[in-house]
């Protein structure tokens, strides 16, 4: 325990932070589509991460210096696109308020946007790969600290994508789907700022 419980509060102080993935959840949450599919795919891209940085993979940046700037631009230039279409639909208002089950995204579609927003973010490798990668090396028991940083990071993407039920009633107005569209679209646009001109 005194590795894994280490492993836990890190990982779940690093995912805490509003970012691409999590708005995405949640308005899937939110919306009630493919939930478990959404939670359980950030899940298991994180362990895979996660593992990869425990096993010593974090050398990769330093191995293959491109490597942050292709992932950089890339992550930015998806991230400009998906901004813009949540800020469309703000603009425009009403188009995420249908009944459950009636427009929604395809299952192949939503978690291929998924894995574009977890993989095209060069902060996924940051924190995952390099950050909790060297802070394992720390310690004796690096699989206890990895999975410790697994569960966190399964554990929030389901309480995340099943919680956001609770304010599902706020979000029968119009004018939250248009804030909450709005507010996506700033987060996008700030990341993908950030990682520009970082």
């Amino acid at each position: 325990m005194s590795s894994f419980i280490p492993g836990f509060i890190l990982s779940l102080s690093l995912i805490l932070a509003i970012g691409a993935q999590n708005a995405f959840v949640l308005r899937q949450g939110l919306r009630r589509e493919h939930v478990f599919w959404v939670c359980l795919t950030c899940g298991i891209s994180d362990a895979v991460l996660i593992a990869a940085g425990v096993a010593g993979f974090g050398a990769l940046a330093k191995a293959v210096p491109w490597f942050e700037t292709a992932m950089r631009y890339g992550g930015s230039a998806f991230l400009i696109v998906y901004g813009w279409q949540n800020a469309l639909s703000a603009w425009r208002g009403g188009s995420m308020l249908m009944a459950e089950g009636t427009g929604a995204s395809s299952l192949r579609k939503t978690l291929l946007t998924l894995l574009a927003l977890t993989f095209l973010n060069p902060h996924v490798y940051l924190d995952t790969l390099v950050l909790i990668g060297s802070i394992s090396a720390q310690y004796d028991d690096r699989l206890a600290f990895g999975a410790g940083a697994v569960l966190a990071s399964i554990t929030f993407f389901f309480v995340l994508g099943y919680g956001a039920r609770l304010v599902q009633p706020v979000f029968a107005q119009p004018l939250s789907w248009r804030v909450l569209d709005a507010l996506i679209a700033v987060t996008m646009w700030a990341i993908a700022a950030k990682l520009l001109f970082v």
